[in-house]
């Protein structure tokens, strides 16, 4: 093995792990995200994971391009029926989330 190809090798690994370290870091953060919205909203989080089901090139608020990670989870609040949440991270923070709320009492006007 040539020293370019061998330097080529340990490049190409170097970026597979690194893709993988924030594939897995993204999954985690989505995790807790979608654990703590059930915990918060009083619904069941089934299967206790997320599903990761996009991934996309964007370009974020600084400009620079970074990956853009789409996950789902299911959520149930009697333990028959089952919803679908949806989280969107970039670079690891949150920017879209489709799921369970935090139930709210709305003032009734008897006027």
């Amino acid at each position: 093995m040539s020293p370019l190809t061998a330097l080529l090798t340990l490049i190409a690994a170097g970026l597979a792990f690194a893709y993988w370290n924030t594939a897995r870091a993204a999954a985690e953060r989505a995790g807790m995200l979608g654990r703590d919205a059930c915990r918060a909203a009083g619904v069941i989080w089934l299967d206790q994971s997320v599903h990761a089901n996009g991934l996309r090139l964007r370009r974020g608020e600084d400009g620079w391009l970074g990956f853009e990670r789409s996950f789902r989870f299911e959520y149930s609040y009697d333990g028959i029926d089952r919803h679908i949440g949806k989280i969107v991270l970039r670079k690891g923070e949150l920017v879209s989330f489709v799921g369970p709320v935090m139930p709210s009492a709305t003032p009734l006007d008897l006027h």
